[in-house]
């Protein structure tokens, strides 16, 4: 015996399993990277060209993965529907329409429940595109453009439950739907449309003009001294903004600066600000989106930023406690 009780050999064992599996999926995906061709192009322009809606479909967790991937496209400015393909002969059809492209799912190619669907689309000039296993099958001959989700082995131990191919296709249609995102010029603005409720959307619909102080800013004209800077420094949470005679940004000074200052030399209350401030600072803007000046606020390590206008006049100042309150983050 190698001294290893039965449960810490089940352990071990268990993990090994566990990292082989993600190791099979984690090759099967690096390998569609290289796959991208042609098709995929052809596939995105289609969609784009496209009049009515996308629809999406596929049986079993070929089905699964094609009701997220609809949910992506959705939610990312492609108008998209699941479909599926029993219901699809059984007057569900119904919803299709000749402006409309066709996503099919399937590993093999040859689900025969998406044989009725190939037929009618190719009846109605529905342009399918083929996101399939083997791009020689039957699915992949009719479909005007096929992208390969081909996989080497399932994850599965017995090369038999669909794993590493369901991840695959599921990957490729993310690659889908963004392309899609960028084309389109979607960006957060459109997200937070879509996405009202929950946290997410609460974080996308919060602007620095929820959050920032407009009254009594901590503000101090060029000409001052470190004397007063202090007093504000204490007074309005450790950042004070430095502004030429028309109100324009001209730097910034913090409670980090004034303790560097503090370190070099005793005779501080004298010392002009524009010696010391910072000319170059970090700043925002109103209609910003919190997120984003949170973002810089921690990229930078700083607790405030300035808010401009467009002729760089300093209208507000936010904090990032403020942001949080918020909910930007």
């Amino acid at each position: 015996m190698n001294g290893l009780t039965v449960e810490t050999r089940d352990s071990a064992a268990t993990l090994a399993e566990a990292r082989r599996v993600i190791g099979i999926e984690a090759r099967a995906i690096a390998a569609l990277e290289h796959r991208l061709d042609d098709d995929f192009i052809g596939a995105v322009e289609a969609i784009l060209a496209a009049s009515g809606r996308v629809i999406v479909s596929g049986i079993g967790k070929s089905g699964i993965i094609a009701r997220k991937i609809a949910a992506t496209l959705t939610s990312t400015g492609t108008p998209a529907t699941f479909l599926h393909p029993v219901e699809a002969l059984h007057g569900d059809l119904g919803i299709v329409r000749p402006g409309d492209v066709a996503i099919l799912l399937s590993k093999s190619g040859e689900s025969e429940e998406l044989r009725g669907m190939i037929e009618y689309f190719s009846r109605t000039g529905v342009k399918i595109i083929a996101l399939v296993g083997r791009k020689a099958s039957t699915l992949g001959r009719q479909a005007s453009f096929v992208l390969d989700a081909g996989v080497d082995e399932e994850a599965c131990p017995h090369d038999l439950a669909p794993t590493s191919s369901t991840t695959a296709a599921m990957v490729v249609g993310d690659a889908l739907a963004v392309a899609l995102l960028k084309r389109r010029g979607f960006g957060p603005d459109d997200f937070a449309r879509y996405h009202p409720a929950g946290a997410l959307g609460r974080r996308l619909l919060v602007r620095v003009r929820d959050a920032m102080v407009v009254d009594d800013l901590p503000l101090l004209g060029v000409g001052a001294t470190m004397r007063e800077c202090i007093v504000l420094l204490a007074e309005k949470r450790g950042t004070v903004a430095i502004v030429d005679e028309a109100g324009a940004l001209a730097g910034v000074v913090t409670s980090g600066d004034l303790t560097r200052l503090m370190e070099k030399s005793e005779a501080i209350f004298t010392v002009p600000v524009a010696e010391f401030m910072t000319r170059s600072p970090r700043t925002t803007s109103p209609d910003e989106l919190g997120a984003a000046a949170v973002g810089t606020m921690e990229r930078h390590g700083i607790m405030a930023l300035p808010v401009l206008d467009e002729e760089q006049r300093v209208v507000g100042m936010v904090h990032l406690h403020d942001l949080m309150r918020a909910g930007a983050i």
